[in-house]
């Protein structure tokens, strides 16, 4: 059904004919209907069906006139949009050509001045436009660059000088356009551009591209803001250093409003750095919502089992939280270790640590980002019964970076690593890169893995940016490289060629058998998704280990939020056996990869799949655990969507729509520890 707007224009007749009537009012670029006022006489609807509305609405954002659009259209039909052009083209007037009209204004007709004012043929814009859409204005230059005969190409030109205003009207500098038009010439307008574009990139300015300190470490350093984005799928947003007159665009970049940065600014002091700023937005952002949440004290329990499926024990929690956002509007902070090694790593002489532990089984793990916004650590603690979050690096165990928090109430002595132990450096992970690794890039681990990786597009432009120097290049090439590299894990794979890490080598930083997620159809981008979301499986066998020794016959586990196995694979590893797991993950690819390494390895006991953690209710949690015999283990992390450290534009924390299932994980596991101990008695 087609919905349309504007119903009043709209009237039926008695034979149920639509008629579209005239009106003096010209039409909306918004709207979807077809005035026919511009022919002065009726039109059968069926001339022009929800597509062509469609159509014709995109024609005239191009800025041809209304009457000829709708000519051209009955003249052509709808679906030969390439004669439709054409026919507009050919009798368009040229008082009325696209760059001249008043009736299309919109991005495309200013789209349309801007590549006319180069001097590209109008047919020609046109066409590229049409191909690659008005938003990809990369893509139309390309293509107009492409497609432009010479006799009419911006780059005719004896003296030059028409190629250098054809780019510095880009927004290029003229000195650096005649700089490129001086090394490659200028009749390759289409190189000109590909080094225009590396060279801007070199010399961005400080507020659109952060500044590497060759000396600084890679532990806290500004990077850490890309540490977490494995967990997320939102675009990149770069850590801005405040400066006394770009703070509040800044802020306004990030997604927040001109108010708010305004007035945090004014609470925090002018020398407060950016994220000061943005916590404390987030906190009064979080005391506003509590209002909203909790208009009066009889509403919050309903509340919060109707909306935010917390257990009753919260309410109290979030009161407390409300109260100290109305007398501070911050929240305090729970500060991440430095270095980040939890409780001990492999090796370490024993420590004594005193934690509280709730008695009786089953043992639990939860795992999630520790760079997360303020606040929700210290929530995660209290739900899970106030035990201490254990903060760990993975870099300390493999060869690449995870920063992750875990509250279990497992046992910390007589931890022992896997074994083998993994490579621990980037050379000794991925051998070939040694030959080919320039000695200015410092790197000996990876950055946290993703799920995205650099596109071709991006290692292609370093590549030409450091090729063209015999010996090291330019100091600001080398950061901007190095920022590059660190923000994609990109490895140097051949002479001046950097490349993103393959699935394969993915799978073994992080601990995975060899082609753990290949196969069964799953693609390229499933397969870094997956791993991006993963466990890394040495740190996890190292806190799991201990189980070993408790449970030499094996043990039931259920595995929350179990992506591709991560806790499974630790504990067959381990040599823990699995007499049954219930598994629950919502992904088709990671049931199916699941499923495929359990078979492979031969498990002799029962994988139960579930897909949805809000499906296991208290009867059917009964239900299993009457079938397998109770839970030993409650393994999960839920997701961090709303968590990660690079996804500040919209960190709605536990609150936000994937992060609130960690309450079903505080759900599940209650219910499992009544049941438990209603069987022990």
């Amino acid at each position: 059904m087609v919905l349309l707007e504007d119903d009043d224009d709209i009237c039926w007749n008695s034979d149920d004919e639509r008629e579209i009537e005239a009106y003096d009012a010209p039409l909306s670029p918004s709207s979807f209907q077809i005035s026919a006022a511009v022919t002065g006489r009726e039109q059968d609807a069926s001339m022009v069906g929800s597509s062509g509305t469609k159509l014709m609405d995109r024609f005239l954002r191009m800025g041809f006139p209304e009457k000829l659009v709708f000519e051209a259209i009955q003249e052509n039909g709808e679906e030969n949009e390439d004669a439709i052009l054409e026919t507009l083209l050919r009798e368009s007037p040229s008082s009325s050509s696209p760059a001249e009209s008043s009736n299309g204004v919109s991005s495309g007709t200013k789209l349309m001045d801007r590549f006319l004012r180069m001097g590209f043929p109008e047919k020609l814009v046109f066409e590229a436009i049409q191909e690659n859409g008005e938003e990809n204005e990369d893509a139309i230059l390309e293509t107009l660059l492409r497609e432009s005969p010479s006799s009419s190409s911006p780059a005719e030109s004896s003296n030059g000088s028409k190629v250098i205003d054809h780019f510095v009207g880009m927004g290029f500098s003229k000195e650096m356009v005649a700089k490129v038009i001086q090394e490659i010439g200028e009749e390759k307008t289409d190189s000109i551009l590909e080094n225009l574009l590396t060279y801007s990139a070199i010399e961005e300015p400080a507020e659109d591209q952060p500044t590497l300190d060759s000396d600084a470490e890679f532990e806290g350093s500004f990077l850490d803001e890309f540490s977490d984005l494995d967990s997320c799928e939102s675009e990149v947003n770069v850590k801005i250093e405040p400066d006394e007159d770009g703070t509040v665009s800044s802020l306004v970049k990030m997604g927040y409003t001109s108010i708010e940065a305004a007035k945090a600014i004014e609470r925090c002091g002018p020398d407060a750095t950016v994220e000061m700023l943005t916590d404390f937005i987030c906190a009064a952002q979080m005391a506003r919502e509590a209002d909203a949440l909790f208009p009066d004290e009889e509403s919050k329990p309903n509340l919060l089992n109707n909306k935010l499926k917390k257990r009753s024990y919260l309410v109290k929690d979030l009161q407390r939280k409300k109260q100290r956002m109305i007398t501070s509007e911050d929240d305090e902070i729970l500060s991440l270790p430095n270095p980040m090694i939890g409780f001990g790593l492999p090796g370490d002489i024993p420590r004594k640590i005193h934690r509280k532990i709730p008695a009786g089984p089953p043992y639990f793990y939860y795992e999630n980002v520790a760079l997360a916004p303020k606040g929700v650590w210290q929530t995660i603690s209290r739900c899970l019964y106030d035990i201490e979050p254990e903060f760990v690096d993975s870099k300390h165990f493999c060869a690449a970076a995870r920063k992750r928090g875990y509250v279990h109430n497992l046992p910390i002595e007589g931890r022992f690593p896997l074994l083998p132990i993994p490579p621990q450096t980037i050379h000794d992970a991925i051998p070939i890169t040694k030959r080919f690794w320039p000695r200015w890039d410092p790197r000996d681990k990876l950055n946290c893995l993703q799920t995205a990786y650099g596109s071709a597009k991006l290692t292609e432009r370093i590549r030409k940016a450091v090729e063209q120097y015999d010996g090291d290049p330019p100091e600001k090439i080398q950061k901007w490289v190095m920022y590059e590299c660190r923000k994609w894990n990109l490895v140097w794979v051949g002479k001046n060629k950097v490349a993103p890490l393959e699935p394969d080598e993915v799978e073994s930083l992080l601990g995975f058998p060899k082609n753990h997620t290949r196969g069964g159809g799953i693609s390229r981008t499933d397969r870094y998704k997956s791993l991006g979301n993963s466990f890394q499986v040495d740190t996890v066998a190292f806190h799991l280990s201990v189980l070993k020794e408790k449970f030499p016959k094996g043990l039931n586990m259920l595995s929350l939020f179990s992506g591709i196995g991560g806790a499974e694979v630790a504990l067959y590893r381990l040599g823990v056996p699995l007499k049954n797991v219930v598994s629950v993950e919502i992904s088709e690819v990671n049931r199916g990869i699941m499923k495929c390494w359990w078979e492979q390895t031969g498990q002799k006991g029962m994988l139960i799949d579930i897909d949805d953690v809000q499906k296991v209710t208290a009867e059917r949690l009964e239900h299993l655990m009457s079938v397998v015999g109770g839970f030993d283990l409650v393994v999960g992390g839920s997701p961090c969507n709303n968590l990660a450290g690079s996804n500040r534009h919209h960190r709605d924390g536990l609150e936000g729509r994937e992060s609130s299932l960690f309450y079903d994980y505080c759900r599940i596991l209650e219910v499992v520890k009544n049941l438990t101990a209603a069987r022990a008695n």
